[in-house]
């Protein structure tokens, strides 16, 4: 019988609740309880069925994480052998030092790959003429000249010379190198030479002609590295003046004769530049008392006539671009067969693959041994190599890691969005009195800038490959001169060109390649004077320049942005090493060098075009 769960009592009270009583059944409703499963929503039993799954697999891991282990000590026990009890400090030691080894081994195994690299891009073709190709000729000693050092430099111990290059940041690598000579009386120039350097504010040498001016004048082969604006176009200049002018005055030249000396300049701007420093000091020494020397200048943009008229006389010294010097001597307008001293200024555009070719045609033409000496601020290891084989015997002056910055620029890095960048000039021109040099990777970019600066009155001219040589001398000139404050240029102004007392260097972007940022700024601060470098980045910028960036910035001992600073390489605990072996970037290995990958990837569109010449002078 069952009761009400609840209702009134005789006097209308209400009742207390009460269960539902079964007064039959009682052993079926016990049955039914026993079988009972309580419901579980979906949800739980999916997240039920999942925990058991991964427990499972929790166990199996830590199974065969055990086997592992079992199986390593079974393997490295026959290798071990017996041993000795142990303390927990050898055995702390002997971990440590496997570690060590493991590291070392990942270190060689980086190490070997790159140089599988760098083998596989190696040339096997030398830097020689046709004749010593055809014949075999290989010259073991270099050209020795009459120039020696004084009594008293030659006499210095060994230890007293390392201590001056020591003194001076100069190191050298090569055998029977000259002495490094400290100021340039004793380095026998002609009295009326150092006089005029002397009233232009050039009274000691810097580090690189200290020791480059010796080694060249000795007739030595050499590759000297320096940073921007250190004195590199003295240091091969007066060699080749001296050196032609010995010979003049032992037998003077006849008409048709000539070169005896040659230099080589990536771009037109820097070729005049330096044919006019070649012009002034052999004009010194003509109003000296010695012979006048004949200095041609090669180069396109400039008519050919005035060219020719210059190479029918006697020529002494010839200043070129590639793409007209290969013209001249295809056309037998002049002759290598009496040149003896061969320069090539910024050798590591000048021997980079995109000018192999070029260059492989100039030396072609050489008919006989000649003195060769190559000078950059940067010489990746790759450059050098191909170098080389057209060096005798050389000797490298390094002064300063090749490729890094100079110490005497203040270097300034800002993250500006790519359509701030251009109002933002303005206010960085506002840092330093003028005059300021802008660089840009476009052509069209340059045009924008200069167009800008012009509607809000900056003096400003502006010069880059699609302008003609006309327009791009008269822009330089007047830069030069002090008419204009701002120069904005692609980066056929940055390498070698020597604009005195630049302030301000602004890199509208940051260039693909960390060799090209280092001869932007190197425009400022240059002959011991200090200069700022500001450089626009933002998102658009590759990883890899950016770490390029960072790297360079530490070893300069510049600040680092937070921005830079959070950046991490792949190659991170390989860069203590060094860089990239080819382009030397000092924030990536070569294993994933940009540069390398766009050489090779045009190298295979060349072969699919059948293009033989990389052609001709820089634009």
């Amino acid at each position: 019988m069952a009761t009400m769960r609840g209702g009134e009592g005789d006097d209308g009270t209400l009742l207390p609740k009460r269960e539902k009583v079964e007064d039959d059944g009682g052993d079926l409703k016990a049955e039914e309880e026993d079988d009972y499963v309580p419901y579980v929503p979906l949800r739980q039993r999916k997240k039920d069925k999942e925990e058991k799954r991964q427990a499972r697999r929790r166990h199996q891991q830590q199974m065969e994480e055990e086997r592992r282990r079992r199986k390593e000590r079974e393997q490295a026990a026959p290798q071990v052998g017996p041993q000795a009890k142990q303390t927990l400090v050898q055995f702390h030691g002997k971990s440590m030092q496997e570690g060590r080894i493991i590291e070392q081994s990942d270190l060689e195994k980086q190490l070997t790959q790159e140089q599988e690299i760098l083998r596989s891009i190696r040339n096997a073709k030398e830097l020689k003429s046709v004749e010593e190709l055809a014949k075999g000729i290989s010259y073991a000693e270099p050209i020795r000249t009459s120039w020696r050092p004084p009594r008293h430099v030659r006499h210095r111990t060994e230890q007293k010379n390392e201590r001056i290059r020591k003194k001076w940041n100069i190191i050298v690598e090569g055998r029977d190198c000259a002495p490094a000579v400290t100021n340039f009386r004793d380095m026998k120039l002609p009295t009326c030479l150092v006089d005029y350097l002397d009233s232009q504010g050039i009274k000691t040498p810097t580090p690189i002609q200290m020791q480059g001016l010796p080694v060249a004048l000795s007739g030595r082969d050499m590759i000297g590295i320096a940073f921007t604006g250190s004195g590199k176009t003295l240091c091969f200049s007066l060699p080749a003046i001296m050196l032609t002018m010995e010979q003049e005055i032992k037998m003077p030249f006849q008409r048709g004769e000539g070169p005896y000396a040659c230099v080589l300049c990536p771009s037109r701007e820097l070729a005049r530049q330096t044919f006019d420093a070649v012009k002034e000091y052999a004009g010194v020494l003509h109003k000296g008392g010695m012979p006048k020397l004949n200095i041609v200048l090669c180069m396109g943009g400039v008519d050919m006539r005035e060219q020719l008229y210059e190479c029918h006389n006697i020529v002494h010294i010839a200043v070129c671009t590639p793409g007209r010097l290969i013209d001249m001597l295809t056309k037998k307008k002049f002759t290598f067969n009496v040149c003896r001293y061969f320069c090539m200024d910024e050798a590591d555009r000048m021997v980079d693959l995109g000018f192999e070719e070029d260059i492989r045609t100039i030396f072609s033409f050489f008919n006989g041994q000649r003195q060769t000496v190559l000078f950059s601020a940067t010489m990746p290891t790759k450059i050098r190599d191909f170098a080389q084989s057209a060096l005798v015997d050389p000797i490298t002056v390094n002064v300063g890691r090749a490729g890094a910055a100079s110490l005497d620029v203040v270097q300034e890095v800002e993250h500006v969005r790519p359509e701030a960048k251009i109002v933002y000039l303005l206010e960085c021109l506002q840092k330093t009195p003028p005059p300021v040099m802008i660089f840009s990777e476009k052509k069209a970019d340059v045009d924008d800038i200069h167009e800008y600066l012009l509607l809000k009155g900056v003096q400003a001219v502006a010069i880059h490959g699609g302008k003609d040589q006309e327009e791009r001398d008269m822009a330089v000139k007047a830069f030069k001169k002090g008419q204009k404050d701002v120069l904005v240029a692609t980066d056929i102004a940055s390498k070698g060109l020597d604009f005195k007392g630049i302030q301000h260097v602004i890199n509208f972007d940051m260039p693909d390649e960390l060799e090209n940022y280092v001869h932007r700024i190197g425009r400022t601060g240059r002959s011991g004077r200090t200069g700022l470098a500001t450089t626009f980045i933002n998102d658009e910028v590759p990883e890899i320049s950016l770490l390029d960036l960072k790297y360079l910035l530490k070893e300069a001992k510049q600040r680092v942005p937070p921005f830079l600073q959070n950046l991490r390489s792949e190659h991170e605990k390989f860069l203590e090493h060094g860089g990239c072996a080819y382009c030397g970037g000092p924030g990536h290995r070569i294993t994933s060098c940009p540069k390398l990958e766009s050489v090779q990837s045009q190298q295979v569109s060349r072969v699919g075009r059948g293009d033989g010449l990389a052609g001709g002078d820089e634009s």
